[in-house]
């Protein structure tokens, strides 16, 4: 079924497919219309979701924390600020074990204040114990909302998913885009049916109590027992999905991979730019490839040392900003899966587009020309720099 919708339209309409029980709801550019479109679901009937319209995101996840406490299916969404408010509650959520699934619409965080996207906000979470799903664009923002369920509410799982996409590039731009038929979603979720849960009287329980020296040790091992096994079951769901759909997901997309001597590593809609960048410069016989990280959290380190095992030299490209003065998050994370090579290629971190800032095919010509020139001198200094920013000569100018 084909449609042309923007992202938080595709996404609402997913959650309308799923039919969630509850739904926590509070306000924040650029994720507001997921809430609205979803409450004229609410509104007309389409639905039998109980909308909890509530007073900050910190309550919004407190809705969906005790929602899914109680054995009901509950989701969110939010951007920025509201996932920083959030915080505190991402942790309960993930220790507790509660599969809530958040649309994340990813936006600078203050400050200064800026509306538009970068990673800022969700990467500001990644260790919270949350999976992270990344989407390029709308088709993959309506796949991913759709495969968090069965991912997160697998009983060896049991932890909340973050399905994230690209404030305004992708919540706002409207795309073609395929649906499945709602009965096919709805049987492909499933039912939720947890073991445990506050309302099941034949075995009361409490959630949330205070954890001891001799108990909180334990705990934390199996959240980062489950977050491990939730990598095969990420790859089990896609299959899954594909059989549905026809459309193939990993856990990162290989693109010109094949014999890639030059490489990429980024997340989301940059992508897109970066495809049509390598295509150009193919034509050049320039060997270049593009690894596109679509899970985050649990991070897939193995499988990424492998595909760039064969490169000379390699780019992280950061759309938000660490403040370790060592580069940004997906460079760490990179840069520590491929320490076990043999041979590791060369590797410089990028950091570009904070706060929105526009990222052309030809500023992607440029990273690959200064990859070749690190493939043939061996001299990558200085490792970690940014991209994009006016300097000050270029200011007095």
């Amino acid at each position: 079924m084909s449609s042309r919708l923007s992202g938080n339209e595709a996404v609402a309409y997913a959650m309308k497919q799923i039919n969630p029980d509850v739904m926590g709801a509070f306000p924040i550019t650029p994720s507001t219309e997921i809430p609205e479109y979803f409450a004229a679901y609410v509104a007309n009937g389409e639905v039998n979701t109980e909308y909890v319209a509530v007073e900050s995101e910190h309550s919004s996840m407190s809705v969906c924390i005790a929602a899914q406490a109680a054995g009901a299916r509950a989701v969110s969404a939010t951007s920025s600020c509201g996932l920083a408010l959030m915080y505190e509650l991402l942790y309960v959520a993930a220790s507790c074990r509660l599969p809530i699934t958040l649309a994340c619409v990813n936006r600078a965080l203050s400050g200064p204040i800026n509306i538009n996207h970068d990673y800022s906000d969700s990467m500001g979470a990644r260790d919270s114990g949350w999976i992270q799903i990344y989407a390029e664009n709308n088709q993959e923002a309506y796949d991913n909302i759709i495969m968090a369920m069965p991912i997160g509410e697998t009983p060896n799982i049991r932890l909340p998913v973050m399905s994230c996409m690209d404030g305004f590039i992708t919540s706002h731009a409207v795309e073609n885009i395929e649906l499945l038929e709602t009965d096919v979603v709805r049987k492909f979720i499933g039912e939720y049916n947890p073991e445990h849960y506050l309302l099941k009287k034949e075995n009361p329980l409490a959630v949330g109590p205070y954890d001891v020296s001799a108990y909180y040790m334990e705990h934390k091992v199996q959240e980062a027992e489950a977050m491990k096994a939730a990598k095969s079951r990420i790859l089990e769901v896609a299959a899954e999905f594909e059989k549905i759909s026809g459309r193939r997901y990993g856990l990162f997309e290989e693109y010109r991979m094949e014999d890639a001597q030059l490489a990429l590593v980024l997340i989301g809609s940059t992508a897109g730019t970066a495809k049509a960048a390598i295509n150009k410069l193919r034509e050049n016989g320039i060997k270049a490839g593009l690894v596109k990280i679509r899970v985050f959290r649990p991070f897939p380190g193995e499988e990424l040392a492998r595909a760039l095992a064969g490169t000379r030299a390699v780019a992280v490209m950061d759309k938000s900003e660490g403040f370790s003065a060592n580069g940004g998050p997906l460079f760490a994370e990179t840069r520590s899966a491929l320490y076990d090579l043999k041979e590791r290629p060369y590797m410089i971190n990028i950091v570009y587009g904070l706060g929105g800032r526009d990222v052309k095919t030809e500023d992607i010509e440029k990273v690959f020309g200064r990859l070749a020139d690190i493939a043939r001198t061996g001299e990558t200094h200085p490792v970690y720099t940014h991209m994009g920013q006016r300097s000050r000569e270029e200011e007095t100018a």
